[in-house]
């Protein structure tokens, strides 16, 4: 009966101490992201730093003294886990990614975009894999299979859509902001769905038909992603139209917006579409639609809701990697042979250069040729910012290569030791490196800097969005809409294919302001409170 009650007590001491160091862990990492916050804020000014460096350095430094005061056994307070990545922190920053950006830029490069993010991609991820192939056998890193090598070239053929998103500014290069951004999340389903495919089909009977097979249901699942987002999305805004949720409780708009955005992501794992995709375009039709079905109040509160979710999840995933980089388990296995994990990461960091250049150059002179207008074709200049930009590596390259090289994120394999190590080193030197060079160069590249009035004339010519920092939030320029071509309205078929997107455009203005404003609300919808003198009076939407 003594044994018994000691057994408990040490049980009940046991869970007491993991609990105090949990609680500890998380005000140290809480702390961090304060100082990551104030650091960010007093380095704003400067021309190579930006707050995602800036967090994973304060990262990195923070393991070192972690490791230096436990005696060289842990360099971190939380261990990095893909779930965590992918479930908590990845949902927020691509919603409010779809959210905020610029609707109409996004959609008249739609084609180049899917180029990139997708086609590209594929090279991407096939130059990847033949160069590791080939280059990893000579290094004598150990066993590598064939779905090691194709996982490889899925794992770092995915580029850091939220490095990317800290470098440009929407409203100072529009093209490029929406080129990058458009590729980066399209680049990002793909890589995982590639990554998936990889894992579910067997490598050991290859023929044509797998390829076909791959082709089939990625297209499948781009569209059943896609119109999971937009109905999720428009279920949100007929809800909030319908029931006028903000006469009693503004807190219950937004929460169901954040909650039905949340539910998208959920809702596209649990079926096992990708989440990014729907998230991204639920984050689209949201904006479009649900934001402007609710209350003042409620629209400035979401739209920096949204936006300090997603600031803050950035941080914390840039803290996470910079901490997790110096995890002593995976580099012990690899200090015996650091020449082979440094030639690794440069053969890795060179094949990142060489893939994406592949694909970058040759497929923005295709693009180029579908327009004829010089103002919508790439320059050479942007097509060098678009392929630096895209170098960087970040959370999706770790999540995935902890997937694929660890076991809950242990390894006791030498040579997934080095992929590992290999990958930490990728992301550190591709963030830091090209990350602090990127703003030098597109100042360099283009030098010309919008005044102040041309930055309001491109807010101005995309007032869907609920970004718009230096106009009034609710004021005339929001019930405003201006055509991307205003004088040419083409009507006939050799029309439509002479100016396409500019048809395609203004085709969607009549189908949306005749069907489904009415129905979903958007744009001059002015809820009303049943009963009001304003509804008695009678709604526009009525």
């Amino acid at each position: 009966m003594v044994f018994e009650i000691s057994s408990v007590v040490s049980k009940l001491q046991m869970v007491s101490t993991s609990d105090h160091a949990s609680v500890v862990s998380m005000n140290l990492f809480v702390a961090l992201l304060c100082a990551c916050i104030v650091i960010g804020h007093l380095l704003e000014e400067n021309r190579w730093m930006n707050e995602s460096i800036t967090a994973l350095m304060i990262g990195i430094s923070t393991g070192v003294i972690i490791l230096l005061f436990s005696g060289g056994k842990s360099s971190h307070i939380l261990v990095f886990s893909e779930d965590l990545f992918f479930i908590y922190l990845l949902p927020p920053i691509i919603f409010n990614a779809g959210f905020q950006v610029k609707k109409k830029q996004f959609f008249v490069n739609f084609m180049t975009i899917m180029l990139f993010g997708a086609i590209g991609t594929l090279i991407s991820c096939a130059v990847i894999t033949l160069g590791a192939s080939q280059i990893f056998e000579k290094l004598d890193i150990g066993p590598l299979e064939l779905g090691d090598y194709l996982a490889i070239g899925a794992i770092f053929a995915a580029t850091d859509s939220v490095c990317t998103l800290q470098v440009l500014n929407q409203d100072e290069t529009p093209l490029l902001y929406s080129l990058v951004f458009g590729e980066g999340v399209v680049n990002d389903a793909t890589s995982v769905v590639l990554f998936n495919a990889i894992q579910s089909f067997d490598l050991n009977h290859i023929d044509p038909s797998i390829a076909l097979h791959f082709l089939g249901n990625f297209l499948c699942l781009f569209v059943a992603s896609t119109m999971l987002g937009v109905l999720t999305g428009l279920l949100s805004a007929y809800i909030i139209k319908k029931l006028y949720i903000g006469r009693h409780s503004t807190d219950r708009e937004v929460a169901l917006m954040m909650l039905m955005a949340y539910l998208s992501y959920m809702l596209a794992e649990l079926c096992y579409l990708s989440g990014i995709l729907t998230v991204f375009f639920c984050g689209i039709v949201m904006s479009h639609y649900t934001w402007h079905n609710v209350t003042e109040s409620s629209r400035i509160t979401t739209k920096h809701s949204f936006a300090t979710l997603s600031f803050v999840a950035e941080i914390f995933i840039f803290l996470y990697v910079g901490m997790d980089a110096l995890d002593i388990e995976k580099w012990k296995f690899v200090s015996d042979s650091p020449g082979t994990s440094i030639a690794a990461s440069s053969v890795l960091l060179g094949l990142i250069l060489v893939g994406r250049a592949a694909f970058v150059f040759p497929l923005s002179f295709i693009s180029n040729l579908a327009k004829k207008s010089p103002n919508e074709k790439i320059s050479f200049r942007q097509q060098v910012i678009i392929w630096w930009a895209g170098l960087m590596r970040g959370a999706v390259s770790m999540a995935l290569a902890y997937n694929q090289f660890t076991m809950s994120g242990h390894t006791s394999l030498r040579s997934n030791a080095i992929m590992i190590t290999s990958t930490i080193t990728v992301v550190l030197v591709s963030t830091v490196v090209f990350g602090l060079m990127t703003k030098p160069l597109i100042r360099l590249l283009l030098p010309h800097t919008p005044n102040h009035k041309e930055i309001n004339i491109v807010i101005a010519t995309d007032t869907s969005t609920p970004k718009s920092a230096t106009v009034p939030l609710l004021g005339s320029a929001q019930d405003s809409e201006v055509d991307i071509d205003p004088i040419h309205r083409p009507s006939s078929i050799r029309a439509l294919l002479r100016t396409p997107t500019h048809t395609v455009h203004r085709l969607w203005r009549k189908f949306d302001d005749a069907f489904m404003r009415p129905v979903f609300g958007g744009r001059g919808f002015v809820p009303v409170e049943p009963g009001s003198p304003s509804e008695r009076n009678g709604h526009q939407w009525r």
